[in-house]
């Protein structure tokens, strides 16, 4: 089990190998943390998506799961995009969040990463209630089976700090 760490920031601020973009299925920049991360980190992050766009993924990068680019100018080696998944009060899309955090974590250790900076995937625009997209990332990170030297979850206001507090203590307790 990888150790897990929160941090109330921004998270194109970290010094970590990889940094998780919550990205759009295009790839191609947006708002929120993808917005901040294709501004902080320049036009290299841009380029390499074009490209990642006009060979292997011409539809655009499916939700759940994970694709790197270099990290341009950001403190990190690499980012790893994921899309998530929008939030339905209707239909259980759980499994996909869990996969954008597992196929990321996967695809920073085909790398080498060591050090993996996470936001709260799915939990802004896509609407996810903050206390259970907490839920399932911690979920998600504790029971991968792949090991890091250190897992981060970045998150950038109170509410969102709060809810990952309290659902890596109670996945904690119980495991």
């Amino acid at each position: 089990m990888s150790p897990v760490r929160l941090i109330r920031g921004d998270i194109t601020e970290q010094r970590v190998d990889v940094i998780v973009n919550a990205a759009n299925s295009g790839l191609l920049g947006g708002g929120g943390v993808d917005g901040a991360i294709h501004r902080r980190g320049g036009p290299d992050i841009l380029r390499e998506c074009q490209h990642l766009r006009a060979t292997t993924l011409p539809d655009g990068l499916p939700a759940g799961q994970a694709v790197a680019t270099t990290a341009g100018q950001l403190q990190a080696r690499w980012v790893v995009h994921t899309v998530g998944p929008v939030w339905s009060s209707s239909i259980d899309r759980s499994p996909v969040l869990r996969s954008a955090y597992t196929s990321s974590l996967r695809v920073s250790a085909e790398l080498g990463a060591q050090t993996v900076a996470f936001p709260a995937i799915s939990a802004g625009v896509y609407g996810w209630p903050l206390a259970a997209a907490a839920e399932v990332a911690v979920r998600a990170v504790l029971g991968s089976p792949v090991v890091m030297r250190e897992v981060r979850f970045v998150l950038f206001g109170h509410d969102a700090y709060e809810a990952f507090r309290v659902a890596l203590d109670a996945a904690t307790r119980r495991d």
